[in-house]
């Protein structure tokens, strides 16, 4: 890519602990990335128009609520219908091992649990970013 990829870290719906978030934001700065944090209380339609318009490369969702069964795959169902499918959706946060394969068969490319290293995430997207 000739540019740095582009992120987008939001915390979906009503949530109001961003403390992982912000981790994974730096490290992923300190990765060489730009990051763009939405901040806490994002609705699905929020997180798609910001990351239309930031035109980002990745949207990285974290969640603790427990609301990601319906918040995930409403943000990759958004993407589709604005024509930025190709934009990777990751998610992160307290998301049972039972719920990935349903939110992966949604579109959500990759789900980061607790422990996981920063490292492995960096790597992840590095990975799967093509040049859009």
């Amino acid at each position: 890519m000739d540019r740095k990829i582009r992120v987008l870290v939001a915390k979906p719906g009503l949530d109001g602990h961003d403390r992982g978030a912000k981790v994974v934001a730096r490290s992923l700065r300190d990765a060489g990335m730009e990051v763009i944090y939405t901040g806490l209380r994002q609705s699905p339609e929020q997180i798609v128009q910001a990351a239309i318009q930031e035109d980002v490369d990745v949207v990285a969702l974290s969640i603790l609520s427990g609301a990601h069964m319906h918040l995930f795959p409403r943000v990759t169902e958004l993407l589709a219908q604005k024509g930025a499918e190709d934009i990777l959706v990751i998610g992160g946060g307290v998301i049972p091992e039972d719920d990935i394969p349903y939110l992966k068969s949604k579109g959500v490319r990759a789900v980061f649990g607790p422990g996981t290293p920063t490292q492995t995430t960096v790597d992840f997207i590095r990975a799967n970013v093509t040049g859009r």
